[in-house]
């Protein structure tokens, strides 16, 4: 068999296991990952000390004697209102919050390596000759964005999200690498889809934070996605009031852009909201109520997991990333920014969280919950209560 051929096999099965999009490219450095030392070297990296693996730089440094990289895309834009939007018609006393679209439903990283895994397998019982892969969904050294733009599968925004014409960028991607030999998608007379963002400003101008010094360029310690997620410490005070509601990730430079307006929706299961039953025996602000959505979810709920609850709930959800602690300092912020007034039914109940929140061991909640009260004008931020929440 050809290598357009087997080019062509590939990407059938794929689509034939519910990818959406799948291209091929040659194992090799790409331009864009040049930049990449000199990005890190002024910072914008912020904690995430895993983008200085030098294995990014180079796909032929994580498996030796790679030929080609497999990258493929799955469409996980859920009918429902954006993120944002969804706490505006959420309705109700309680103050919610959002959760990137993302991590709704179940775990992509789980989903997606999946349908990998199982596209490596049957390319083995179909091809006699031996050859190796490993797979790759946001868990290793390589930049699956960078790779879907020369595999054909889209352009690099002013976001730096990848951007297909007909999808849009709510898409979840995969990559295969293997030294097994591919005909690249963009080698038998194809070109690379050009870059549509043309004078539009709406991601860049739309960042709360201005996390975006330049077109093209995130400086993630503004991101309110890595201050949610990859940061592990306190959240910079002058970016908190920016953060709103966001509990988990932040979809805003993606909800804004045009070419997402038309994206076309799934029904796959995996990637809609899911709906968890809440815990009974506790003082609750609805207590009739018998589920939770994490499409803007109430706020009081989340601050007042306990770390098993976290555990046990989000086990096999992307949430699991945040952690605990990540997510109570999280909603203590989101709290905070609520806008919530002493004459709201809710007021007190929020207050009696936060004050509980107030008086945890772990100081860095402690911070976040006392940050929060100051906000909503509660006192000066240090009472701490003895009655259960």
């Amino acid at each position: 068999m050809r290598r357009d051929q087997r080019t062509r096999w590939v990407c059938e099965r794929a689509h034939a296991l519910g990818f959406d999009l799948c291209g091929v490219v040659t194992a090799d450095r790409f331009e864009e990952l040049d930049k990449l030392p000199v990005w890190l070297a002024r910072g914008h990296g912020g904690e995430m000390n895993y983008l200085h693996d030098p294995r990014r730089a180079d796909p032929r440094l994580v498996l030796e004697g790679a030929q080609s990289l497999i990258v493929a895309a799955v469409n996980y834009n859920s009918a429902h209102p954006y993120s944002a939007e969804s706490l505006s018609r959420a309705g109700g006393e309680s103050p919610r919050g959002w959760i990137s679209r993302y991590a709704w439903g179940d775990d992509y990283h789980e989903v997606i390596k999946k349908q990998l895994d199982t596209l490596a397998a049957e390319m083995r019982a179909e091809f006699d000759e031996s050859f190796e892969t490993r797979t790759y969904v946001d868990t290793g050294p390589i930049v699956e964005r960078v790779a879907a733009k020369y595999a054909g599968l889209g352009w690099l925004a002013k976001n730096t999200c990848l951007i297909n014409q007909q999808l849009g960028s709510w898409l979840f991607l995969g990559v295969i690498i293997t030294t097994f030999s591919l005909e690249p998608t963009l080698a038998t007379g194809g070109t690379a889809p050009p870059d549509l963002c043309g004078s539009c400003t709406r991601c860049l101008d739309a960042c709360p934070t201005k996390a975006f010094p330049e077109p093209y360029v995130l400086d993630a310690r503004r991101c309110i996605s890595y201050l949610t997620i990859e940061l592990r410490g306190a959240i910079p005070e002058e970016l908190r009031p920016e953060m709103g509601g966001a509990i988990v990730g932040c979809d805003i430079c993606q909800d804004v852009c045009p070419w997402n307006r038309k994206a076309p929706v799934t029904l796959t299961a995996a990637f809609q909201p899911r709906r968890i039953p809440v815990i009974t025996g506790r003082e609750v602000l609805d207590p009739t109520q018998e589920e939770e959505s994490l499409l803007a979810p109430e706020l009081e709920w989340l601050a007042s997991l306990s770390q098993q609850e976290f555990s046990e709930i989000f086990r096999k959800s992307a949430i699991k990333r945040a952690k605990w602690r990540g997510v109570a300092r999280n909603a203590c912020i989101a709290l905070g920014n609520s806008n919530m007034t002493r004459d709201s039914g809710s007021y007190s109940h929020i207050v009696r969280v936060l004050e509980l929140l107030a008086s945890s061991e772990d100081s860095l909640i402690a911070e976040h919950a006392r940050w929060a009260l100051t906000r909503l004008g509660a006192a000066d931020g240090r009472s701490a209560v003895s009655h259960p929440v």
